[in-house]
């Protein structure tokens, strides 16, 4: 197929909003699967781990693909909760696209607004859908103002919605001006006329995008100058030029759960998302040409116990099966034995994989996420998915002492799947530490390990990540560092002020006449990196803090680059024991839905819970409460909210940085 006609798609959203719904909806209605999948009944095809289906949320993104009106839809369905954001994140590195799925009642959710965050770091054009509209309260106009209040985007809304809540049976395409209704139960939608009950409102909607349009597209606006209007194709043009530029996202509207509203969605994946060869080329020199040197990169991995599948994003070039390739992170060759067409838990091989597909392979043993492959005679490395720092540890140890090596195997097999997970010995007890990006995260891993590597471990009470921070720094702080020890000696003399900052480490110097070489500068600065690892208040790592070298002195034969960075690593150390610190936590930022007459008890709790509450509203007898609250202080938090509203209460969170800890908290 040729690239052109590929569509590499995620399916974004908060938890619950229907975005496994969605996808299964795509692969019903494009005749990949021959049954609709239901999330409550665990038979989707993207929710396939057990714990998926147990638990009703997607934790990882699945691959799958379909053909639609000659195009091949490449999707992948990422998670929806905070603590797998990791995975929405690698994800997103390797798409051209991506369908927002928002939830007509409640807009657009904090998740929702993280995984907008990311996508629009790495560029990707979105469309929206607002799913949901059988739902009592759901109202477009409401979901698609928050899009704009909340996201800062331009949304177009291309759709009027024909009926309301249980009552709502179909669209009116405003592009084209045709009403399509879906039949009670009916798999697919009648074109029919505009009913003459939503013919004006239907005209009057379709003026407002048409000068929203004009406005914000050159060439849409002189048509609309000569003649008042836009044809349907000017219309379509402009708004798949504003959606690949970024200035405005189309919005659709549909009920995923009764089949209402796909067809028309993917439509528009298929006119408004670009295909490979409409981005720019990777890292500007690898364009999306079949015919070019082969360079892939590789966004996931499946280590299991008969074998390791590699999921790549294939940029440029054309792999075939039993090709040589180049992992340039390690500078290895590895050879490919299989090529698989992914569908979730299922694949098919083929004998190749071009530019825009993506595919899993079998036979490179050693790269990892974020590496690339490329042809042998033409290297070069693309930049890998960001992996976000852990918040919160575990200590797990076998329960049996004979299983220690076989837990060891399984915790390396999971760093490499997920490498948000960090595996390392505390140097004190000798426990083994599992760090990850929150309380669900680590649960999942743990029952992984338990499940598929049927182990039996013993897990600690969660730890958070804390870090220390410079409250008020000292000036003109020297350090000379002298050592003789028969051979050639050391001699390092640095002075330095530090204070706190806005970034996690800034260094300067202000150092003239050449009394410290450039090289010895650069070696003050790498010791104070190293300093940095361990503050003085509890062994935590230190941020937010600038370090400039104001003065200093060399030997003309004991001075070395090995001094400079000691002199550096104890100067900085001594002065952040003699400068005020302060002792930062993790908090994060918590939504809490609950119904009205529980809301006094939830306050109280998250006050307890040392929580700041910033936002409380009340809709149709359901209070959502925002509040910031430490990470350390939501362990436990779901079943304790359960209690409190007779299992009627939700939550959500998200990282919102650090903050100062009270004084006297022992950590």
């Amino acid at each position: 197929m040729r690239t052109h006609s590929v569509r590499n798609l995620g399916i974004l959203a908060h938890v619950d909003a229907g975005k496994t719904t969605v996808t299964e909806r795509f692969l019903y209605l494009t005749g990949a699967t021959h049954k609709r999948g239901e999330v409550h009944d665990g038979t989707t095809v993207t929710d396939f781990d057990p714990q998926e289906r147990d638990r009703g949320i997607t934790i990882f993104a699945a691959a799958v693909s379909c053909d639609w009106a000659g195009h091949r839809v490449n999707l992948i369905d990422t998670p929806g909760h905070v603590d797998f954001s990791d995975e929405v994140e690698r994800s997103l590195r390797v798409l051209d696209g991506a369908v927002a799925v928002f939830d007509a009642v409640a807009g657009v959710e904090p998740q929702s607004e993280t995984v907008w965050r990311q996508a629009d770091r790495h560029g990707v054009p979105r469309i929206a859908f607002v799913n949901k509209l059988d739902r009592a309260g759901a109202e477009l106009d409401t979901a698609v103002a928050s899009i704009r209040d909340r996201l800062g985007t331009v949304p177009l809304a291309v759709q009027l919605p024909i009926g309301r809540e249980d009552g709502f049976t179909g669209v009116v395409d405003l592009v084209g001006m045709r009403a399509y209704v879906w039949a009670e139960g009916a798999d697919t939608y009648t074109a029919q006329q505009v009913p003459d009950a939503l013919r004006e409102e239907a005209l009057h909607r379709r003026r407002g995008l048409v000068e929203k349009v004009a406005e914000l597209h050159p060439g849409a606006l002189e048509e609309f100058c000569e003649r008042d209007t836009l044809s349907g194709e000017t219309l379509a043009a402009a708004l798949r030029d504003l959606t690949l530029s970024g200035e405005a996202v189309v919005v659709l509207c549909g009920s995923a759960y009764r089949n209402r509203g796909i067809e028309p969605l993917l439509d528009a994946v298929v006119a408004y998302l670009p295909a490979p060869t409409d981005m720019p080329p990777v890292r500007g020199e690898v364009p999306a040409d079949p015919e070019a040197p082969f360079t892939a990169l590789a966004f996931k991995v499946n280590a299991t116990a008969t074998g390791r599948m590699t999921y790549l994003r294939v940029y440029a070039g054309t792999l075939r099966k039993g090709d040589t390739v180049l992992d340039a992170t390690t500078t290895r060759t590895e050879r490919v034995a299989r090529i698989l067409r992914v569908q979730a838990d299922r694949a098919t091989e083929v004998d190749e994989a071009r530019a825009g597909d993506i595919v899993a392979v079998v036979g490179p043993k050693s790269a990892r996420a974020g590496a690339t492959l490329c042809a042998p005679d033409a290297p070069v490395v693309l930049e890998p998915p960001t992996t976000a720092d852990p918040v919160v540890s575990v200590a797990v140890e076998a329960r049996r002492s004979t299983d220690t090596g076989r837990l060891a195997t399984a915790l390396a097999r999971m760093t490499e799947e997920d490498p948000s997970l960090v595996v390392r010995s505390d140097p004190e007890t000798g426990q083994t530490v599992l760090s990850g990006l929150g309380e669900l995260h680590l649960e999942v891993a743990v029952e992984k390990l338990r499940r598929d590597r049927g182990l039996e471990v013993t897990v600690g009470r969660p730890q958070v990540a804390y870090r220390e921070t410079v409250t008020k720094g000292v000036t003109g702080l020297l350090h000379r560092h002298v050592k003789q020890d028969g051979g050639a000696g050391q001699f390092a003399h640095v002075v330095i002020d530090i204070e706190p900052a806005d970034d996690e480490f800034v260094f300067a110097s202000t150092v003239t006449g050449g009394r410290v070489p450039q090289e010895y500068i650069r070696a003050v600065e790498a010791g104070c990196r190293d300093a940095l690892v361990e503050g003085p208040l509890g062994g935590h790592p230190v941020t937010g803090v600038r370090v400039t070298l104001t003065d200093g002195a060399t030997h003309p034969k004991d001075s070395s680059e090995m001094a400079f960075r000691t002199a550096g690593r104890f100067a900085l150390r001594e002065a952040l024991r003699t400068s005020v610190m302060t002792l930062l936590e993790p908090v994060a930022e918590v939504t809490v839905t609950v119904p009205a007459e529980s809301v006094g008890s939830v306050l109280g709790d998250l006050a307890a819970r040392r929580g700041r509450v910033t936002d409380s509203t009340t809709r149709s007898g359901t209070a959502v409460v925002s509040a910031t609250v430490p990470l350390a202080e939501l362990f436990g938090y779901a079943s304790r909210l359960r209690g409190r509203t007779q299992g009627r209460g939700t939550f959500t969170t998200r990282p919102a940085g650090y903050a100062p800890a009270p004084q006297g908290l022992t950590v």
